[in-house]
């Protein structure tokens, strides 16, 4: 790693200030997930390094991630060997749509609303529906009403299945009447989501992430362990904009809108420098069965299309 990448890194790093459990929960779902899904501790400690997480912060992180049903434990031996548990999957799995492959699809003007039941299942089913639409990028319009201009039906059906909600859940579709003015419909959208917010985020990630583009693009080999260690970063400040985002249609959105511009450097930047990183993670990376097989076929979709690390 060299002085320019170390002083890149470290920069990136003070912006963020990120949180070691959600580092982690980035490595898992970015660069394990689709090497199978489970990896030793020992290589997940070493990954981690780079990141500024020490070995006890690390132990931490995965045992706390265990506690909420992110990651499940093999012992073998001494060493102990972490893999995503279903529902950790799930929701790696509906976030990945809208992270890497999202495309915007025409609008047909109409919204989802889900509604659970007021006395059906207890209150810690209809709390974890809320935090795993939340992730699809509902916004609660009222008590127990969630909206969405166009979600991804599927991961809505597994949501509902995951939580348990499916039985006392209501899932409908409504549109505005065409005498409803626009100032309503935006009333609607910021009660629902905090745009102003959102917009800074992604106002801040572009501020973070295009000094470490253009650092990069001026350089000729790039270090793989550099490359990781930004593209954890690049993805780990990208996920906190885009999880939060409803990914609204190009019409409710306002003019110039930061969203745009944070995907365009994000798909940039991640396929500058994905092809180092992956060699870096695959000389690292081992399961329980030994080293991490090759990526499944489906990264290379990601942001429109990756290049292999041989160059194939």
């Amino acid at each position: 790693m060299n002085r320019r990448t170390e002083d890149t890194i470290a920069q990136i790093l003070q912006r963020l200030r990120p949180k070691a459990k959600s580092l982690v929960i980035t490595v898992y779902g970015d660069a394990v997930l689709h090497h199978g899904g489970n990896a030793w501790l020992g290589s997940i400690i070493t990954l981690a390094k780079p990141l500024g997480l020490d070995e006890r912060t690390v132990r931490t992180a995965v045992f706390r991630l265990s506690k909420e049903d992110w990651l499940a434990s093999t012992q073998i031996g001494r060493r102990s060997y972490y893999r995503l548990t279903d529902n950790g999957r799930h929701r790696f799995e509906a976030a990945h749509a809208r992270i890497y492959n999202n495309t915007a699809r025409p609008w047909d003007g109409r919204w989802t609303l889900a509604i659970p039941a007021p006395t059906g299942g207890g209150s810690a089913p209809r709390e974890a529906l809320r935090r795993d639409l939340g992730w699809l990028g509902f916004g609660q319009l009222a008590n127990g009403i969630m909206l969405h201009p166009d979600p991804d039906e599927a991961a809505l059906r597994q949501a509902l299945a995951d939580t348990g909600a499916q039985d006392h859940t209501v899932v409908m579709r409504a549109a505005a009447l065409p005498w409803v003015p626009p100032q309503a419909v935006r009333a609607v959208i910021n009660t629902c989501w905090d745009m102003d917010r959102l917009a800074a985020e992604y106002t801040a990630f572009l501020d973070t992430f295009r000094p470490a583009w253009q650092t990069l693009k001026a350089m000729g080999d790039l270090d793989p362990e550099s490359c990781f260690t930004i593209r954890i970063l690049l993805m780990h400040g990208y996920r906190r904009a885009i999880l939060r985002d409803p990914m609204l249609p190009e019409e409710l959105l306002e003019a110039h809108w930061p969203g745009t511009a944070a995907r365009a450097l994000c798909r940039n930047l991640y396929r500058l420098i994905q092809a180092p990183a992956e060699a870096h993670l695959m000389s690292l990376l081992e399961t329980a069965e030994g080293p991490a097989p090759e990526a499944h076929p489906s990264y290379y979709t990601r942001f429109g299309g990756l290049t292999p690390a041989d160059g194939s």
